[in-house]
């Protein structure tokens, strides 16, 4: 398990809402910008990592009770996704780092991925 602030960290992020990242706790990360994945293959306090920008990706995030969003390749949420984000809870960050680096550099730290982690 790591914290959110660990991950930004590591993966030089910047974060987009005024959560308190030392202590939101994450237990593993999801990379994927496929929805239905997501919806298939998430647990709880689960990290999604992707490079979708647009509300459904928080819709979703908040239907499954996932911990937060890391949007890569740079991406960056519209003001209007930021401003969901807040009213729902949900932290959002954005690393250059393409997915498969992200994703690598939190694995090698220790987050395990979904298929790691009992329910």
């Amino acid at each position: 398990m790591m914290v959110l602030a660990e991950i930004q960290k590591l993966l030089l992020a910047k974060a987009y809402t005024e959560h308190d990242l030392t202590n939101i706790e994450i237990k593993s990360a999801c990379g994927s910008d496929l929805l239905s994945d997501v919806l298939s293959f998430t647990k709880e306090k689960t990290l999604l990592l992707t490079g979708l920008i647009h509300p459904q990706v928080l819709r979703t995030v908040e239907m499954l009770d996932l911990v937060g969003v890391v949007f890569v390749r740079g991406k960056e949420p519209s003001p209007e996704m930021i401003e969901l984000a807040r009213e729902k809870g949900i932290p959002l960050l954005s690393t250059a780092f393409p997915m498969y680096e992200a994703c690598g550099v939190l694995y090698q730290a220790g987050l395990p991925g979904n298929s790691q982690v009992n329910d």
